[in-house]
């Protein structure tokens, strides 16, 4: 199992080995092993040289000498002066320096930083979304990506384009969380649309996961497909008793909303254009009505599949002192002025008739004592 482990080391060392020669950046995947090379080392012994090392695990620098010690399991010089990690792990994320003098005295440093990595499994879509509904806010489904490191980022698309949070119809939920013991990092992504209405009515949505290292590639989800439906606008009315909302001086009034989505409607009432301060109730009572009663009144029924909606509007007034609105079984005030003036008019004509006759029988009487 050693030589197994030696054999991927030195494939491992020849991999990176074209990276090291460019610059001192190198990134090995966790739980493999890793071999630095101490350059201008001898590759036979006697050699002359110095492993030192600052990571996770030390408090400060550490030296690993040729000899071997405690930390050989950890990390160890081969016959060859290079350093071998056998297993490499977040703890080993950190700077080493190599230190060789050859046979001529010629001293050679070598200086490396190293970072780990783990690509995490396929990210996928939980609880995805079989329909949408327009014009109100929609969640398409929850993006999760679990087992990286470094913990990277998650990226939503729409139609295979970029899609952003605008804090308007698009909006983004995110969470990272890191595992307590192996610290791989678990990220979730919840998105929310309000699909316009008119669009398209079979969007097409994915995620992926793009690595917080360069020259990775992004790993993406399956995608998702659901259905855009348009709710059918809610015909909310309004019925006032009595009709026209005209009523006497502490009279009442009773104000009926009614919508299709009742009972799971919220009603809500408004008065002026300013929301009543009012528990939701279908029916809004004004009794003993006062000037203060007196306004436009409308009610807004809200239900989660349509959204608020509101009714037109209707105005309660106070009829004026002597004014009655007309009630069922009884004459109404208009009717009673018409019966008072048909009755002067008689009168009046039947006073005109005696005063004529009068005057007629008076001539008469006057025209027999000259004859």
């Amino acid at each position: 199992m050693a030589a197994g482990a030696a054999a991927g080391a030195w494939v491992l060392v020849l991999s990176l080995w074209g990276a090291i020669g460019g610059g001192q950046n190198i990134t090995a995947r966790i739980g493999e092993p890793l071999v630095l090379n101490c350059k201008g080392a001898p590759k036979k012994p006697p050699q002359q040289l110095e492993w030192k090392l600052n990571t996770g695990r030390t408090e400060a620098w550490k030296v690993v000498s040729p000899q071997g010690g405690p930390w050989d399991s950890v990390a160890h010089v081969l016959p060859n002066g290079s350093l071998l990690l056998p297993a490499m792990g977040i703890q080993d994320e950190g700077t080493f320096r190599c230190r060789a003098t050859n046979r001529n005295g010629k001293e050679t440093k070598s200086n490396y930083r190293v970072r780990v990595y783990q690509i995490p499994g396929k990210p996928e879509i939980v609880d995805p979304a079989s329909e949408l509904m327009a014009g109100i806010p929609n969640k398409v489904g929850t993006c999760v990506s679990e087992g990286g490191y470094p913990a990277g980022t998650l990226s939503w698309h729409l139609d295979g384009k970029p899609l952003l949070p605008d804090g308007k119809g698009v909006s983004v939920k995110e969470e990272t969380r890191r595992h307590p013991e192996t610290g791989l990092f678990t990220l979730q992504s919840e998105l929310m649309v309000n699909p316009a209405r008119g669009g398209a009515p079979h969007p097409t949505f994915s995620c992926s996961f793009s690595p917080a290292l360069p020259r990775r590639r992004a790993l993406h989800t399956a995608p998702i497909q659901p259905s855009v439906w348009e709710p059918v606008p809610l015909e909310v009315q309004l019925v006032v008793e009595p009709k026209g909302g005209a009523v006497a001086p502490g009279g009442t009034v009773t104000l009926t909303c009614e919508a299709p989505a009742q009972p799971s409607a919220q009603i809500h009432w408004m008065k002026d254009g300013i929301a009543l301060p009012l528990a939701p109730s279908s029916v809004l009572l004004l009794p003993e009505v006062g000037p203060q009663d007196q306004g436009t009144y409308s009610c807004v029924a809200t239900h989660p599949s349509h959204g608020p909606q509101e009714s037109p509007a209707v105005s309660i007034s106070i009829l004026e002192t002597g004014e009655e609105g007309p009630t069922a079984g009884s004459v109404g005030g208009s009717g009673l002025g018409t019966l008072a003036l048909a009755l002067g008019i008689l009168g009046g004509l039947g006073t005109a008739a005696l005063l004529i006759g009068a005057i007629i029988w008076r001539r008469q009487q006057r025209q027999r004592e000259e004859s």
